[in-house]
């Protein structure tokens, strides 16, 4: 009986002649009423079904829904709402974030013009698209009874012309782009299916405006051309694709290349409505349609994801390559790993110093984090330069190699291989983690020594030794500054992959090499040589500078907002405690906070390993569409060879599946 009461206060409501406003505001209620509290399709369709029934009976509100209907029709254009609802306007990902933000917080107002934005406001649920879609073949016709006049073609019947019009011209503008057309193959250039698209949507339109009958062939042969240029022209730009895919990636240029897609969807979806009978189901799926890209079109998780996915496959790509250097499968590979690892320990030794020293110089908050990133990152390159390891840096590279290997889980022994693979990786991390402490505290502490020795001061003083006893403790935030610290591992490796991919895909190895400025400059020979170590260098580069800075500047920042956020870098922090321990003397071995600061250490290691490890991992599977794969076998296999060879994930042994070409060594 509620229902059947809120119905009749509805059609009471219902004037032709109010308002516009007034009138789209007793839509938004219709629409409110239908979907109720939106727990259940049923309950809905139900509604719909009284409402039908209602009108049925109900002459003088069926005359008025018609009226107002047909004034609906001429105060509202729905040409733009069925050509562009759901695109995005801007391709820049900021633009785009702060209009979906604003779309987020800002009311709407039904006294608009816009159909796109009463769309917006009256169909605003996803649930609507899980009812529309719902609604069946008889209740569709009688609601298309209720609605569309006699005449053909009906208004409805022009706009869905009119929109596919607007589509056609879109997509011939973006493939007329020349972003899009220097990038395509060139047999698809020579095709030109872009030139063809607007004349044979013409002919379609002519040969429907002369027969309404489905089954005239001349329609039926004008459709058969247009869909076929259709999908000539998707064909086309998906050959970009794999210019992208050597050359770099391009956001915007992906945006276009997904646009244009979509458009030709849309296309498909408005030729169903106009040529399919009964042409109502179809129209109901456009609507459901709409109603979901329109939900999309405000999420910002769905724009973050659409605009990195990617770009996040040519990081884990081009991170895959670089992370096969960081896995030892031999004894040989797994001492030079150690040697490795050693030095990076010996130079973060100096980095500690460094930073020390910036300390000293009383700075304030912001700059001394400048100088200290400044330091960090220095030190990094350098390590990079001498190819020596830092630890820490392994498992954002490592894991979109171990990813792959997920792809070909389906084979034979696929997943004794991959557990071989985690072996590799563990003790790898174990070798370049226990190389950099074990090397970066006693050079910590020679350092200090000398400078007491000739300057009479050790490294730092007594009070700050006892800070950086009570600031590494493990009773204190330690296991959650070494998680954020992690974090920001992960997020230097993200930077590494896009700027190696922005240094490629505006081809500045070719520049450095063939440019004749920078030829006068450096010399043929020079300039060659330049560009080959820009091009083999440039990722470290920037996983190095990124990571120093953000150890160096967000625990300043942080400062700033009162957060107390600050970061735990394993080989960092065996270096401060090194200098603590050469500050206070022999007697610091009696203190229970330098072994409880020691117990920290491997819980450091552990988690600035495992975060952004497990960080890179998800973001390779992403990249790398692995689903489906049975994760309880993975776990399962791996847990047999820990009990089974627990030596080998600290030491090269003999596995169950050796590698061909290193069994000899294994």
């Amino acid at each position: 009986m509620t229902a059947l009461h809120d119905l009749s206060e509805l059609l009471a409501d219902l004037d032709p002649d109010a308002e516009p406003v007034h009138r789209h505001l007793w839509l938004v209620a219709l629409f409110d009423w239908i979907r109720g509290d939106c727990s259940s399709v049923p309950a809905s369709l139900a509604r719909v079904q009284l409402l039908m029934d209602a009108f049925q009976i109900r002459l003088a509100e069926r005359a008025r829904l018609q009226a107002w209907w047909q004034k609906l029709l001429t105060t509202l254009d729905g040409t733009t709402l069925l050509a562009d609802y759901g695109f995005s306007s801007n391709s820049a990902f900021m633009s785009e974030l702060v209009d979906r933000v604003l779309q987020k917080i800002l009311p709407g107002t039904p006294e608009t013009a816009d159909a796109s934005a009463l769309f917006s406001l009256v169909l605003c649920h996803r649930f609507d698209a899980q009812w529309l879609s719902a609604l069946e073949e008889p209740l569709l016709a009688r609601i298309a009874e209720l609605l569309q006049p006699a005449q053909a073609p009906n208004p409805w019947q022009t706009t869905l012309l009119e929109a596919i019009t607007f589509c056609t011209s879109q997509i011939r503008a973006t493939g007329f782009s020349p972003e899009l057309r220097l990038r395509m193959s060139a047999p698809a250039r020579e095709a030109s299916p872009f030139h063809d698209l607007a004349r044979d949507f013409d002919l379609l339109r002519e040969a429907y405006l002369a027969s309404p009958e489905q089954d005239d062939l001349p329609r039926q042969a004008a459709l058969h051309q247009f869909r076929e240029r259709l999908d000539a022209c998707r064909q086309a730009a998906a050959t970009v694709y794999t210019h992208l895919e050597v050359h770099g990636i391009s956001v915007n240029l992906v945006f276009q290349l997904r646009q244009l897609r979509e458009r030709v969807l849309r296309i498909r979806a408005l030729l169903d409505c106009l040529l399919s009978a009964p042409a109502a189901p179809n129209t109901a799926r456009l609507l459901a349609h709409l109603v979901t890209v329109g939900q999309e079109r405000r999420s910002v998780r769905v724009l973050i994801a659409s605009n990195t996915s990617l770009l996040a496959a040519k990081v884990a790509e081009r991170s895959s390559e670089t992370g096969e250097h960081y896995i030892t499968r031999t004894k040989a590979e797994y001492r030079n790993m150690v040697r490795q690892a050693a030095g990076g320990g010996a130079l973060t030794a100096l980095t500690t110093w460094m930073k020390f020293g910036v300390m000293a110089l009383g700075f304030s908050v912001f700059w001394s984090g400048f100088w200290a990133g400044a330091a960090y990152a220095f030190s990094f390159i350098l390590i990079q330069l001498l190819h020596f390891t830092l630890a820490t840096k392994q498992p954002a590279m490592t894991a979109p190699a171990m990813a792959a290997k997920l792809k070909d889980l389906s084979e034979p022994l696929a997943l004794d291989a991959f557990a071989d693979e985690v072996t590799h990786l563990v003790r790898s991390q174990v070798a370049a983690v226990l190389g950099n402490v074990l090397l970066v505290f006693p050079v910590v502490v020679l350092i200090s020594v000398l400078l007491q020795l000739t300057t009479g001061h050790a490294m730092i003083d007594a009070a700050q030794a006892e800070h950086v006893f009570k600031s590494l403790t493990l009773w204190g935030p330690t296991v959650v500054f070494a998680a954020f610290t992690g974090v920001l591992l992960f997020a230097s490796s993200i930077m590494a992959g896009w700027t190696e991919n922005w240094f490629v895909l505006h081809r500045l190895d070719s520049a450095m090499r063939y440019n004749p400025k920078i030829t006068a400059l450096l010399g043929v020979a020079r300039a060659d040589r330049w560009a080959i170590f820009m091009r083999t260098h440039i990722s470290g580069f920037a996983a190095n500078i990124s990571l120093g800075f953000m150890l160096g500047l967000i625990p300043a920042f942080a400062d700033f907002f009162g957060l107390g956020l600050e970061v735990r870098h394993v080989t960092l922090s065996a270096g401060q405690l090194g200098a603590a321990c050469a500050s206070l003397g022999w007697g610091v071995l009696r203190e229970s906070a330098l072994w409880w600061c020691v117990l920290a250490l491997p819980v450091m290691g552990a988690l600035n390993l495992g975060v952004s490890f497990y960080l890179a991992f998800r973001l390779a599977l992403r990249a790398h569409n692995v689903t489906g794969f049975g994760r309880a076998r993975i776990s399962e296999v791996i847990g047999r060879r820990w009990v089974e060879a627990p030596l080998s994930f600290f030491w090269p042994v003999a596995t169950t599946l050796a590698l061909p070409d290193n069994k000899d060594e294994q």
